[in-house]
């Protein structure tokens, strides 16, 4: 059985973990973020995540999952004093069982797979981590090859927006980047390299075609825009088709994730109409 270390001050360990909580630039220097809870842990385990350090409460009865998770990670094992638990998880009136430290991954275009049927959700500046980890989880319920994060944006690796995601972080790639150009040099070079079919679709409510009237069946980058702006310009300019979600009612939008999930869907339900699979080469 590996050693155990156990830790009951705020020593540099602890809070070298704790600003993973609330200190963004901190997150990317070291490049780790927390993780808390049953799927979210076992979902980075078994999708191959690194994972550096599994945190427990010190002297506790523990379940048979966190049993053997600590048995089957490779991973520094820390027995924490059960108030130092309670404060790493950031909510007062409960204490996990196991929090996970895990190394970010590079944010590299590269980790985002290519083919015939590729579904790449772009989400441009957006604002809130919870808004990133909804669309994220959409994007893994309805087959998406990976999400990319681009601009000034909220961080994927917030805990709120880890904690939206209910682990589907771990299960689709998700890259940063910079701007638009970066993301536009790398479809140029899918295109360039036999897919020049690939569309560049943004949504906007004022779009000239509803998306359920678009063909979203083949090499698809689905457009999402900040939740107040919208799309950027340099993105608009971009776009092959700008498609719109048709509503009614009193509402004037839909919330950025909202939207983005309702366009995932359709675009779901056009492939499963093909009979198009999560890669699409087939169920």
């Amino acid at each position: 059985m590996a050693k155990t270390l156990t830790i009951t001050t705020r020593n540099a360990s602890f809070q070298q973990w704790q600003a993973l909580l609330t200190n963004r630039t901190k997150r990317q220097r070291s490049g780790e973020f927390l993780v808390q809870g049953v799927r979210p842990i076992t979902v980075a385990l078994e999708q191959g995540w690194e994972i550096r350090a599994l945190l427990h409460p010190d002297r506790q009865p523990l379940s048979r999952w966190c049993r053997d998770l600590l048995d089957r990670a490779d991973a520094r094992r820390v027995a924490l004093a059960p108030e130092l638990m309670r404060e790493l998880s950031g909510k007062e009136e409960e204490s996990p069982e196991l929090l996970a430290v895990v190394a970010q991954p590079a944010d590299d275009l590269a980790r985002i797979p290519v083919g015939p049927a590729m579904l790449v959700v772009v989400f441009d500046r957006p604002k809130t981590p919870g808004n990133i980890g909804t669309l994220i989880r959409s994007a893994d319920a309805f087959g998406a090859s990976g999400v990319i994060i681009t601009g000034h944006a909220a961080d994927p690796y917030d805990p709120k927006a880890v904690r939206a995601t209910t682990g589907s972080l771990f299960a689709v790639p998700v890259v940063r980047v910079g701007g638009h150009r970066d993301v536009l040099d790398w479809v140029a070079a899918v295109r360039a390299d036999g897919l020049p079919q690939v569309q560049i679709i943004g949504t906007d409510e004022h779009g000239d075609v509803d998306v359920a009237e678009h063909d979203l069946t083949g090499p698809t980058l689905l457009l999402v825009g900040n939740e107040t702006h919208g799309l950027s310009k340099g993105w608009q300019e971009a776009s092959d088709r700008m498609v719109r979600i048709p509503i009614v009612g009193a509402a004037s939008s839909l919330n950025a994730a909202a939207a983005g999930t309702v366009a995932l869907y359709e675009t779901a339900r056009q492939r499963a109409k093909q009979g198009l699979g999560r890669t699409g080469t087939g169920p």
